[in-house]
């Protein structure tokens, strides 16, 4: 199989990066069998490389099967997860890692995610004083404990590394029973967990999202994100009903309320039809309004064509209040220190 043929697959696709970084942390642990992992991957091992390449799911979590018993460890995925290594990270993590605050990194993650996996819908939500992040496969067989694992291993330990060291969370929910190295979640995750939730969710402290990212850099940042909405725009119009959809949420949201039933109407179908064909596409109706919102707002406000006002009816707010507190939800930081940043990073490149 090569590139072309992966792209036209109409499975859910997971990023090859995801699945050379397995490659290597089983050549680290001294089991690689290339002859193995190539037919189970249906690429090469240099083919993995293309930063542009994404493999079925189906294909990345049957890797994950045989990474478990070539390894006769369990918790692979939460081990594999804790392995730092900048050179092995893919464009939505070198985004991540680059962004000015670690809630903008996270609305970035959210807004990138099918870049990194297809099979799975990640949301971010405010509860108090709390951030939760929310993994939901869009089919029982689309769920991989060792994915899951590692998922959660890396996004902890990377922030970590990378941002603030005291970051831990509050409370997780796992989506799978509690197996044989239950422990080992506690003593990674730093609070409760509760295991058997049919979602994974993951929570902490709010205040963490206005950290600053240490050592970003403004170039890399700018560089890698043209690049990662060159591949998004073309996994968009891979789901031909679900860019339908985003385009009508983008035409009405200044203009009525952006609803279900509505949309459903414009399409000559019922709710539930609306819904079902979004669900085949791995979209959900809600998080997709949210994403065109909260990708215009970034563009929005970091552009400076429109006053902060204008935007908040643009999108559909009804007072300035409300957006603010929403974009502070997405990015841990107010739209003006938002704007003011982003208008600091241009003067600098254009200094250089």
């Amino acid at each position: 199989m090569n590139a072309p043929q992966a792209e036209a697959t109409t499975s859910p696709l997971v990023a090859a990066s995801s699945t050379l970084a397995l490659v290597h942390y089983l050549d680290l642990q001294g089991v690689l069998d290339l002859p193995t992992v190539e037919r189970i991957t249906g690429f090469r091992r240099n083919e993995l490389t293309d930063p542009d390449l994404r493999i079925p799911a189906e294909n990345h979590y049957r890797l994950w099967e045989h990474a478990e018993l070539a390894t006769g460890d369990p918790a692979v995925g939460l081990h594999a997860g804790q392995v730092i290594d900048p050179d092995r990270m893919g464009l939505v993590g070198h985004v991540f890692f680059n962004c000015d605050t670690l809630g903008e990194a996270v609305t970035q993650y959210v807004r990138l995610h099918r870049l990194i996996n297809e099979s799975v819908t990640l949301s971010f939500e405010q509860a108090g004083d709390q951030a939760i992040l929310t993994w939901q496969a869009d089919s029982p067989g689309h769920y991989c404990r060792q994915d899951m694992d590692r998922t959660l291993a890396a996004a902890l330990c990377r922030t970590r590394h990378f941002i603030h060291s005291s970051i831990v969370a509050e409370w997780a929910e796992i989506a799978h029973p509690e197996p044989s190295y239950g422990n080992e979640y506690r003593r990674l995750l730093g609070g409760r967990i509760y295991f058997g939730s049919g979602t994974t969710r993951l929570a902490f402290d709010s205040r963490h999202l206005g950290h600053p990212i240490p050592h970003r850099n403004p170039y890399v940042y700018s560089a890698v994100l043209k690049q990662v909405n060159s591949l998004l725009a073309r996994l968009q119009g891979r789901r031909t009903f679900g860019r339908k959809i985003r385009r009508l949420i983008s035409r009405q949201m200044a203009t009525e309320r952006i609803d279900a039933d509505t949309l459903a109407k414009q399409c000559h179908m019922s709710r539930q039809t609306l819904y079902r064909r979004l669900k085949k596409e791995g979209l959900g109706f809600h998080e997709l309004v949210e994403e065109v919102r909260m990708d215009k707002a970034l563009r929005y406000v970091a552009a400076d064509h429109y006053a902060l006002g204008e935007i908040a009816f643009l999108l559909g707010f009804s007072e300035l209040s409300a957006f603010s507190r929403a974009f502070k939800r997405w990015t841990g930081m107010a739209p003006a220190q938002y704007r003011a940043r982003h208008q600091s990073n241009e003067s600098g490149e254009t200094s250089e």
